[in-house]
């Protein structure tokens, strides 16, 4: 007869392709029904937390929800910071987890449903009878309101016999948020009338537009507006014509960008929460810019903003583009300021130097070699520290999806690489890349391993490796507080790598990157994943640093 645990997994195999996560007393008879009874594939990890990561990195390189699982108590708490980055970040996931028995708590568990909640997750627990059910409740609670949801199995009911399987139900998605009201409407109107009188219009875009599928609106919308365009760092690439577009805003941003932002009449905003990286601390937009933003958040995300509908960015933006050739009688504004503006200019970055006043290597001129030498046809993944300026600014990327940072919503570290994972099965036909520090890459190390046997030939680590915790050394150091605590022994991740089956090599000067061009040159299936160990100097800040700085000095 199936269990509790089999129905769990048939009712989630419907709707997840793959599960990520470790075995524990826990979650063993979900994974061995997952294993037996379903198609859902299962990877392993080596530390719970990563089965999170992973599952999240998939989201965002697919769209596709995927599942993590750990046993309860300590397994459960080794979750929490990347329960807590998913849901900063908006990203659906389903974790299942053991539970207490129904009889009440053992010495060795813990209040998940609390500590769930603390962090931003709701918890559903399934039952003998309902087991099916609330996995497809706690499925449509995860794609509704795009956050990770946990799913309880209580340790008495994971074997307990739960009658003959059933057909899964789907879930109920939801329809997209389409403007309402007399106001909403009125306020698009106004929008229109602003974008058609704009002598220097601006559109920006982020990552909710990317979830709306709004790019090819987008698109037609700067055309009929002739607006220069940009992205936030998880919007990149949204916009389909890359001759107007300035790149990624804040901090990334290149500074003649930021200055042609600062010119900007008229400002609109899609599907970007304006937060406080992506507005410069409150200077992207000059005091006299009218900015007007679309959310599907119940009301205007910054104070900056003069007029907000409530909307799905896709909607909303083809909604303007009608509007706008009724006011101007024209689908394409032939001629403006995104014509007379040199563009590729505006987004150059410095290019480095060969080598830093102390000797080591210029991250700088070490990103933009990298950048010219890796596949084309690549996924970036990052972890969060002081270096994620480096591949932000010199790292292309096609689309938004084809960038993502586990961790900095929740400002985390150690959530580079068990990403990996989750984005090579998200993204089996391209090259996976990892940029992490030596904090954060010895915070996970547990999950190199994980990275070398899930993407295999088609992975490869950058390691900005500064022997230090930079981002506190940037800001603490220069305060003059003691560095010790921010300072790390060199560590030799080359090695490391070596030691898990991979190809490791140190990067001391910019003729070792050629490492990377032979590894790119070697068909897929004949080379091993590729760490670059590139040892940098400390000394070079990246600029959205220098804002932190600047503010955190105040």
């Amino acid at each position: 007869m199936p269990t509790v645990s089999s129905h769990v997994a048939h009712a989630l195999s419907a709707h997840v392709s793959h599960v990520f996560g470790v075995m524990g007393n826990g979650n063993a008879y979900f994974l061995d029904a997952i294993e037996r009874e379903t198609d859902a594939v299962f990877t392993a990890v080596r530390h719970e937390a990563g089965g999170v990561v992973a599952a999240d990195a998939h989201y965002r390189a697919s769209k596709r929800l995927a599942a993590a699982t750990s046993t309860y108590g300590a397994g459960f708490t080794n979750t929490l910071t990347s329960l807590a980055e998913a849901a900063q970040a908006r990203v659906p996931l389903v974790l299942v987890v053991g539970d207490e028995p129904t009889s009440g708590p053992r010495p060795w568990d813990v209040d998940q449903i609390a500590l769930a909640s603390a962090v931003g997750a709701r918890t559903y627990t399934v039952g003998r009878a309902d087991a099916a059910a609330t996995t497809v409740i706690a499925i449509e609670h995860a794609l509704q309101y795009r956050l990770p949801v946990v799913l309880a199995i209580p340790y008495d009911v994971a074997a307990a016999e739960a009658g003959p399987l059933a057909e899964a139900p789907s879930p109920a998605l939801p329809a997209p948020i389409a403007p309402a009201g007399e106001f909403a409407h009125g306020q698009l109107r106004e929008i229109a009338r602003a974008l058609a009188g704009a002598e220097r219009p601006f559109l920006l875009a982020g990552r909710g537009a990317w979830l709306a599928d709004a790019g090819e609106a987008l698109g037609e919308l700067a055309a009929a507006a002739g607006a220069l365009t940009a992205s936030t760092a998880l919007g990149r690439g949204v916009f389909p014509e890359a001759r107007f577009d300035l790149g990624v805003t804040g901090g990334f941003g290149a500074d003649g960008a930021m200055a042609l932002v600062r010119e900007a009449d008229v400002a609109v905003v899609f599907g970007a929460s304006l937060n406080q990286f992506t507005m410069r601390f409150g200077e992207l937009f000059a005091p006299g810019t009218r900015v007007f933003q679309i959310d599907v958040a119940p009301a205007a995300t910054h104070p900056n903003v003069g007029g907000y509908v409530r909307g799905d960015a896709g909607l909303v933006a083809r909604e303007l583009v009608s509007q706008l050739v009724a006011v101007t009688g024209e689908p394409v504004r032939p001629d403006g300021w995104r014509e007379r503006v040199d563009v590729a200019a505006a987004r150059a970055y410095e290019p480095g130097e060969a080598a830093a006043p102390d000797g080591r290597l210029d991250p700088r001129s070490a990103a933009r070699r990298i950048a010219e030498l890796l596949p084309e046809d690549r996924v970036v993944v990052s972890d969060g520290g002081h270096f994620i300026g480096w591949a932000n600014m010199y790292w292309p990327v096609a689309a938004p999806d084809r960038m993502m940072m586990v961790g900095t919503a929740f400002q985390s570290i150690g959530q580079g690489f068990p990403s990996v994972a989750g984005a090579a099965a998200a993204r089996p036909e391209s090259t996976i890349v990892l940029t992490t520090g030596d904090g954060g890459g010895l915070m996970a190390i547990a999950d190199l391993e994980t990275a070398i046997r899930t993407a295999g030939g088609r992975g490869v680590a950058v390691v900005w490796n500064d022997a230090a915790y930079g981002a506190e050394v940037n800001l603490y150091g220069l305060k003059g507080l003691a560095e010790g605590p921010m300072r790390i022994p060199e560590t030799d991740f080359a090695a490391a790598a070596r030691a898990f089956g991979a190809e490791g090599v140190v990067v001391r000067e910019l003729a070792e990157l050629d490492a990377l061009a032979d590894w790119a040159a070697r068909p897929t299936a004949e080379r091993p994943f590729l760490l670059l160990d590139c040892r940098i100097s400390g000394d070079v800040i990246a600029p959205y640093q220098h804002e932190i700085i600047r503010v955190n000095s105040r």
